[in-house]
């Protein structure tokens, strides 16, 4: 893995090569790690990335916004640019956005659903409605994206209200990394779920990716 500073990726992004027949992916920033690994394995060189703060999926309508900004700011640079997000709580925004565009972006409702694989995470949502999902990041950063948020480290005791009606913690493991399982594991138990680990790898991301 790269080591690489999560403040860094989600708020200043990388920097980008000028641009003559290269790809530009516009990436949320909690896909940054996953990206760049993607990149390195199979030698995408062509492909560069510039990363949205992570944390606009604390404020999903500022998303599409976010999205429209970055293309007009590189479409100049780029005859092609993908955008690696999914619906990700737009309510079907941003996809009409991409299509008036002319850009592609990821198919699948969350990133839960794309790491899993699309068709398998819908063919057991019915099975899994009391399911709450972990990512790599998100474990990663789980006082930030979670508990803060969600003002458990103030108020505690919200946390049965919150959960009530959750039952266990699925983390989608990117990599096979015991210590972060141990933290997933940790996280499942402050929110009083039971735990499960699935090793998911970056499912239809890589597949995505691999298409441009």
């Amino acid at each position: 893995m790269n080591q690489i500073n999560d403040a860094e990726l989600t708020d200043k992004g990388l920097p980008l090569e000028p641009a003559s027949g290269r790809v530009l992916v516009i990436a949320c920033g909690a896909l940054a790690r996953e990206i760049i690994d993607l990149k390195t394995v199979n030698g995408w060189h062509h492909i560069d990335l510039t990363c949205l703060p992570a944390n606009l999926h604390l404020y999903p309508e500022k998303i599409t916004q976010a999205v429209r900004d970055a293309v007009a700011r590189y479409r100049p640079e780029y005859a092609t640019i993908f955008v690696a997000y999914a619906d990700c709580g737009t309510g079907g925004l941003l996809q009409a956005a991409c299509a008036e565009m002319g850009v592609e972006m990821i198919a699948g409702p969350h990133c839960y659903s794309f790491f899993e694989g699309n068709d398998r995470f819908a063919a057991k949502a019915d099975q899994e409605i009391t399911t709450f999902y972990l990512t790599d990041f998100l474990v990663r950063q789980f006082d930030a994206f979670v508990i803060r948020p969600m003002g458990l480290d103030r108020h505690p005791e919200l946390r049965d209200m919150y959960f009530a009606h959750y039952e266990k913690l699925v983390y989608q493991a990117q990599t096979d990394d015991p210590a972060l399982t141990e933290k997933a594991r940790a996280c499942a138990d402050r929110l009083g779920l039971k735990f499960e680990r699935r090793f998911t790898g970056c499912g239809d991301l890589g597949a995505a990716l691999k298409t441009l």
